[in-house]
C-alpha cells in the first residue's frame, strides 16, 4: 500500500511539472525580448523600456560585459537609460524599420511575439551641473522654508520637486491692473502676517517633510452687555430706604477674552484623517468687569460694593490625538483624543456642551456614512465670573456615547442616537464671590449625589426644501437628597424639541417648539422636572434671546429661575458650578423667526418667543406663594451679524432683546401684599401686579471677534 502511494505521488508530481513547463513555454511564446550590448560597460547602468501605449515601464541592469535582456509583451517601446548616463544612438545606423532617434532615447522599437529584437548602442556619463539663470516659480502664500530637499535642476525641461506642497505658480493678474479696480488676482502671493492667504503658520504648508503641519492662531472676543433683570436688595442695600425685595435691576458687564492656539499634526491636511495631533490653547480673561447698581450682586460681602474687575487664566484646549488605523480604503478610521477638548453631545447642545478634561474614541465606517463617539469627562471646576476652566477637579464624571447615520430616510438628513450618564458626587463648594453653589442654598442644604442617565434621539438636516431639527430625551436615575424635596428622589422626565425652516431667496423662515417637563409634586419621592448636565442650546433664538442669554435669579433664594446660556428653568444654583435639579417647573417655548441675508456681509435675525411654565407647584412651594400662573411672557429679540471682510476673521455681532412679562412672571416678582409697598411706585403700576412698563426688562450686547 505504501509503495503504491509513493508511486501515485511521483506520477502526480511529474504531471504537475510537465504542466508548469508547458505553461511557461506558452507564456514565453506570447512575449518577446529586447536584448543587446551597451558600450562601454558601466557599473549599475539601468536600461529602461516604456510601452508607448500602456506606459508600463520595464527595467534591467546591464551585466559586467555590457549585455542586457528584457522580456516584454509585443508592442512598440521607447528605449533609454537611467541617469547619470545618457544613451548615444548612431543616426547612420538602422535600429528597425520604424525606429526613430529622439535625442537620448529610441522610439518605436517593435517587439514581436516569440521573437528577439537586438539593439546595441553606446552610452556616456553625464556630469550633472546645476542649471543657472532659470527663474524659479515660488509657491503661493507665505510658504516658509522648504521642508524636503530636492536635487539641483540639471535639465531645462525637468526639475525635481520633492516638497510637493510648495510647487510654484506664475503670478497672474487677470485684468492687468494689479488689482487696482478691486478685482481678484489668482495665485496671489501671501505674507506671514496675512491670515487671509496661504501661510505656513496656518497649516497650508508642512514644516517637516510632507506631512507635518503647524497651525498658530489667536482669537480676541470683546463683549459688552447691558441688561435689566430683577435683582434682590440685600441686608445692606446700596440705596437706603429701598424696597424689601427689589434693588436696582441694571448691570453692565464687559468681558475680554484672548485665546492663543498652537496645533501640530501629521497627515495630508485634506481628505485623509490626521495620523496624530497635539493642540494647546492658553486662554486669558483680561479683564472681566461687572458694574451692578445693587450690593450683594458682585460678591456676598456687601462691603465689596457694586462693581468687580478680575482676571483668569485657563486652558480651554490641551489634548493629544492619535489615529489607530484606517479601517478601509475610503479612509474610514478609528482615533482617540485625550486631554481638555471641546465636545457637544448633540446637534444643538441640549444636554452637554463643554470644553473639559476627558478621553474620547471616535471614528467612522461605511464610507463615512456612520460616525460615532465614546467619551469620558472628568469635569474641571469652572471660574465663577469668566466661565473658563480652573485647574482643580470637581467630583463629577460624565460619560457619553453617540452614533450618527447620514442620509437617513432621505439624502441630507442625519439621525443620531445618544446616551449620557452624569455621576455628580456630593461635595460642598463656595464660588469665588462667596456664594454657596454646591449644594444649592435652598431647602435641605446637605451635600447630595446625583446619578442619572439620558437616552435621546436627534435629527438634523433637510428633507427636500424643508430644513428640520428634532430632539427627544428621557432622563432617569436618582438624586439621593434633593434640596427642594428634602428627601431622596427617583428621577424620570422628558424633553422634546423641533425646528422647521424653509429658505426663500435670502430669507429663512423658522418655527420652533421646545418642551421640558415640570414637577407636579415637589415634596414626593419622584422628580419629574427635566434638567441637563451642561447645556448651551443654540435654539429658539440662541444667544439673541432674552430668556436664553440672561441669568434671572429668584429673589431671596439661592437659586436662579433660569441660568445664563440656558433655556431650562431648573432652579439650580449655577449652571457652571452647581448641580442639576429635577424638581423644577419645566417649560413650553413657542418660537417664530426669520433670518435675513441683507447682503453678503450683513445678516439679521428676528425672533419672537412665547414662554409658559409646564407646572408651577415647585415655584409655589419654594416661594411660599400660592396660585402662580403659567405664563412667563413674550420674548422679542433682534440680532445682527456683520462680516466686513466677507470672511469670519473679523465679525461684529449686535443683539437686543426684551421680555414682556406674563402673569406667571409677574406673580413671581410682584404681588400686591409683599412686593409693591407705597415706596415702590417707580417699579410697580397702580394695579400692583404689573412690572412698570417704563422699566422694561431688556438685554443689549455687542461682540467684536478678531481671528488670526
Amino acid at each position: 500500500m505504501r509503495g503504491n502511494l509513493f508511486v501515485s505521488i511521483a506520477r502526480t508530481a511529474r504531471v504537475l511539472a510537465l504542466l508548469l513547463v508547458a505553461s511557461w513555454v506558452a507564456v514565453a511564446q506570447t512575449q518577446g525580448d529586447i536584448t543587446g550590448v551597451v558600450t562601454p560597460p558601466a557599473a549599475n547602468l539601468v536600461v529602461i523600456v516604456t510601452n508607448q501605449v500602456t506606459s508600463k515601464v520595464t527595467t534591467a541592469t546591464v551585466s559586467g560585459d555590457g549585455g542586457y535582456s528584457l522580456r516584454v509583451h509585443p508592442g512598440a517601446y521607447r528605449l533609454s537609460v537611467a541617469r547619470p548616463y545618457r544613451a548615444k544612438f548612431d543616426n547612420a545606423k538602422t535600429y528597425g524599420e520604424h525606429a526613430l532617434i529622439r535625442e537620448d532615447s529610441l522610439e518605436n522599437v517593435i517587439v514581436s511575439e516569440g521573437k528577439e529584437t537586438k539593439i546595441d548602442f553606446a552610452v556616456e556619463k553625464i556630469e550633472a551641473k546645476p542649471i543657472v539663470n532659470i527663474p524659479e516659480r515660488k509657491p503661493l502664500g507665505a510658504a516658509g522654508k522648504a521642508s524636503v530637499a530636492s536635487a539641483p535642476q540639471t535639465q531645462s525641461d525637468a526639475r525635481e520637486v520633492r516638497d510637493r506642497w510648495r510647487i510654484g505658480f506664475p503670478e497672474y493678474d487677470r485684468y492687468g491692473d494689479k488689482g487696482a479696480r478691486g478685482r481678484d488676482i489668482p495665485f496671489r502671493k501671501g505674507r506671514w502676517f496675512d491670515p487671509y492667504n496661504q501661510s505656513w503658520l496656518k497649516g497650508d504648508y508642512p514644516i517637516f517633510g510632507n506631512e507635518v503641519f503647524m497651525i498658530l492662531s489667536a482669537v480676541s472676543f470683546t463683549t459688552t452687555e447691558l441688561s435689566r433683570t430683577p435683582k434682590p436688595s440685600d441686608v445692606s442695600s446700596a440705596r437706603p430706604g429701598s424696597a424689601e425685595f427689589f434693588g436696582k435691576p441694571e448691570a453692565l458687564a464687559v468681558n475680554q477674552i484672548f485665546q492663543f492656539t498652537f496645533e501640530l499634526f501629521h497627515g495630508d491636511s485634506t481628505y485623509k484623517p490626521r495620523d496624530w495631533a497635539i493642540k494647546i490653547s492658553p486662554t486669558f480673561s483680561l479683564p472681566n468687569y461687572l458694574d451692578a447698581r445693587e450690593t450683594g450682586v458682585v460678591n456676598i460681602d456687601v462691603r465689596r460694593g457694586t462693581n468687580r474687575t478680575d482676571t483668569q487664566f485657563s486652558l480651554e484646549e490641551a489634548f493629544v490625538e492619535k489615529k489607530f488605523e484606517d479601517v478601509d480604503r475610503n479612509f474610514d478610521f478609528i482615533s482617540a483624543r485625550v486631554g481638555i477638548q471641546p465636545f457637544v453631545s448633540d446637534f444643538r447642545g441640549f444636554i452637554f456642551s463643554d470644553n473639559n478634561l476627558g478621553a474620547r474614541v471616535f471614528g467612522s465606517f461605511n464610507n463615512n456614512r456612520y460616525q460615532y463617539n465614546a467619551a469620558y469627562f472628568a469635569q474641571l471646576e469652572k471660574d465663577t465670573n469668566s466661565g473658563l476652566n480652573r485647574f482643580d477637579r470637581r467630583h463629577q464624571n460624565v460619560y457619553v456615547a453617540n452614533i450618527f447615520r447620514q442620509d437617513f430616510i432621505r439624502k441630507g438628513y442625519t439621525i443620531q442616537a445618544s446616551g449620557l450618564y452624569n455621576d455628580d458626587r456630593r461635595g460642598r463648594k463656595f464660588d469665588r464671590n462667596g456664594f454657596l453653589v454646591r449644594p444649592a442654598l435652598i431647602g435641605d442644604v446637605r451635600p447630595h449625589a446625583i446619578k442619572v442617565g439620558y437616552l435621546g434621539v436627534n435629527g438634523d438636516g433637510h428633507i427636500g426644501r424643508l430644513n428640520l431639527t428634532n430632539s427627544y430625551y428621557h432622563v432617569f436615575g436618582r438624586d439621593d437628597q434633593n434640596p427642594i424635596a428634602g428627601r431622596p428622589v427617583h428621577v424620570s422626565s422628558n424633553m422634546a424639541a423641533v425646528e422647521a425652516s424653509v429658505d426663500h431667496d435670502y430669507l429663512r423662515f423658522r418655527g420652533s417648539f421646545f418642551f421640558a417637563q415640570g414637577d407636579q409634586n415637589p415634596t414626593d419621592g419622584k422628580a419629574t422636572g427635566f434638567d441637563a448636565i451642561f447645556d448651551d442650546p443654540n435654539f429658539v433664538g440662541g444667544q439673541f434671546s432674552f430668556w436664553n442669554r440672561n441669568g434671572i435669579r429668584l429673589t431671596q433664594t439661592g437659586v436662579g429661575l433660569v441660568q445664563a446660556n440656558s433655556i431650562l428653568p431648573s432652579l439650580r444654583s449655577s449652571k457652571i458650578e452647581g448641580q442639576a435639579n429635577f424638581v423644577n417647573p419645566g417649560i413650553f417655548i413657542y418660537n417664530g423667526g426669520v433670518d435675513v441675508e441683507v447682503t453678503q456681509r450683513l445678516k439679521a435675525v428676528f425672533n419672537v418667543n412665547y414662554l409658559r411654565f409646564h407646572r408651577t407647584e415647585s415655584l409655589e412651594y419654594i416661594l411660599f406663594q400660592p396660585h402662580i400662573r403659567h405664563e412667563i411672557g413674550w420674548d422679542y429679540s433682534l440680532g445682527v451679524a456683520y462680516r466686513p471682510l466677507l470672511i469670519n476673521n473679523v465679525t461684529l455681532t449686535f443683539g437686543a432683546a426684551t421680555l414682556k412679562p406674563g402673569r406667571g412672571f409677574r406673580d413671581i416678582y410682584t404681588t400686591a401684599t409683599t412686593d409693591c409697598p407705597a415706596n415702590l411706585g417707580e417699579f410697580c403700576t397702580t394695579d400692583n401686579t404689573v412690572i412698570n412698563p417704563s422699566k422694561p426688562l431688556f438685554n443689549l450686547f455687542a461682540q467684536v471677534k478678531f481671528v488670526f
